[in-house]
């Protein structure tokens, strides 16, 4: 796979996108489609497996886009059949290289009463615990994804059918699970009771769809019916959707920086809009940290609704001070270290007539490492700003995500060694402020804020509260948040 991008190790990673259908013909073009539409989920790989009554099951992993790979007459005349699921897998600067096609989701198993494929949103974990265990009994894994731990829990279940086979494997997991199946005739969709990441049911004439966000609904014409909810499983087939809830109940814990970032601002999460909710962050970092400027900029594209929440509630007008170079994409060829050291200005470019003598509000969602937030500093400067102020539209991240999100090492994450002014000094900017975190659950519509004695939300990647003991990295020495942090 070509290299990373210098600026793409400064964004958190979703891990991956999950999307499956029964009950329409050439289900793996919907699949196809679904997928398009989560690629902002994952970018270094994709797969779809379907079923047809006459071949069996057919299945097609790939490498890099999904419009590269699954828009092929070829290619998807390989993948008949009216029952089909799909998933797109993140991209990392780390692991990008690194991934073996054994990886690449959906993995398939053969069991005695029929096959079944299986596509994961999330993290297990105790995944290395589980793979431990499993090997000392025989199992023999074919990847190193942590996913595949449910298939060999199945295999090893004595449940009667594959949806009580899963049950049995995913009470033996812990972490974040969203999950899309297949059999030969049904299609199983399930979330892990905290509900950390999401899943959707919509329908489309007499067939049924399960997708990780509304927006793949959008994308084929589907109806959006409701969530599938925390701790549920539904079981569809000719006969219709069958809900189930194999977990013990809690209380919910879905990943909050889905509204920041992770979803695409088209897609509604817990009956609200991805885009108002950012638009209300940027209305509430406004009324947390004011500062006098001439105009508020988006740092494109994830920055875009929260600014202008920003401008909306301040009054200061809205401008695109930054262009995106839409064309860019993540396989661009860097040939030369010259051309490395660009950095940002291959993705983003300075509106010089607009920035010139201004005091500009830059407004992001994030700042991980802070390497990208330094070079576009200095591409403001390099403009003729004459002041920069920087307004992040979450907490300070300050501790790694291990439920499905790609997050540097505790020490490489700035706000985990360093204060809001130290960030400041580091960054260079005339300001620097971060969203509160009760403002935050303001914003997604907690009026009272955060319950600080049972949050609403996973918001472990700003305050060290991980709802779910991270086991495997416990073992290896992860320490967790102390009384006194």
């Amino acid at each position: 796979m070509p290299p990373a991008h210098p600026f793409d190790d400064d964004k958190l990673k979703e891990e991956c996108g999950i999307f499956g259908i029964i009950g329409v013909a050439d289900a793996a073009n919907f699949v196809a489609l679904g997928l398009h539409a989560l690629q902002h989920r994952g970018q270094e790989a994709g797969g779809i497996v379907a079923h047809d009554p006459e071949q069996g099951f057919n299945s097609v992993r790939r490498f890099g886009y999904v419009r590269d790979n699954f828009t092929s007459a070829k290619v998807m005349e390989a993948l008949p059949g009216p029952i089909a699921i799909g998933h797109v897998r993140y991209s990392t600067a780390g692991s990008k290289g690194q991934t073996a096609m054994r990886d690449v989701q959906p993995f398939f198993g053969e069991f005695s009463m029929g096959g079944a494929a299986i596509a994961h949103n999330g993290n297990i974990t105790n995944a290395e615990a589980l793979r431990r265990e499993l090997i000392e009994r025989g199992s023999i894994f074919q990847s190193s994804s942590d996913s595949e731990c449910i298939i060999h829990l199945m295999a090893r279940s004595l449940q009667r059918d594959i949806p009580e086979r899963m049950e049995d494997a995913l009470r033996r997991v812990e972490g974040a699970f969203s999950v899309v199946a297949m059999t030969a005739n049904q299609l199983i969709g399930v979330r892990d009771p905290l509900g950390v990441r999401p899943l959707v049911l919509g329908r489309l004439g007499e067939a049924w769809v399960l997708a990780s966000e509304t927006c793949a609904l959008d994308i084929i014409g589907a109806e959006f019916q409701r969530e599938i909810e925390p701790g549920e499983m539904v079981v569809i087939d000719e006969s219709g959707v069958e809900s189930r809830h194999p977990f013990r109940a809690r209380r919910p814990r879905f990943c909050i920086f889905e509204h920041v970032y992770f979803s695409r601002p088209d897609s509604i999460l817990g009956g609200r809009s991805v885009y108002e909710t950012r638009e209300a962050i940027g209305r509430e970092l406004a009324k947390e940290a004011p500062v006098e400027a001439d105009i508020v900029c988006p740092v494109p594209d994830s920055g875009t609704p929260a600014a202008i929440g920003y401008s909306l509630e301040s009054g200061i007008p809205y401008a695109m001070g930054i262009i995106r170079n839409q064309y860019m994409g993540r396989t661009f060829i860097e040939p030369t270290e010259q051309i490395r050291n660009m950095g940002v200005r291959l993705k983003l470019n300075v509106n010089r007539a607009l920035i010139r003598g201004k005091r500009v509000i830059l407004v992001d969602d994030s700042v991980v490492r802070g390497t990208t937030s330094r070079k576009i500093k200095e591409m403001i400067l390099d403009a003729g700003a004459k002041e920069v102020h920087f307004r992040i539209a979450s907490p300070p991240t300050a501790w790694p995500c291990f439920y499905g999100v790609d997050t540097p090492q505790r020490e490489k994450l700035l706000a985990a060694t360093m204060t809001e002014e130290e960030m400041r000094d580091h960054l260079a900017v005339d300001s620097l402020k971060f969203i509160s975190l009760d403002g935050l659950y303001r914003a997604v519509g907690e009026a009272q804020g955060r319950d600080n004695a049972c949050p609403q939300y996973c918001d472990a990647c700003f305050s060290g509260d991980y709802p779910v003991e991270p086991a495997d990295m416990i073992e290896k020495g992860f320490r967790l948040k102390t009384a006194a942090e």
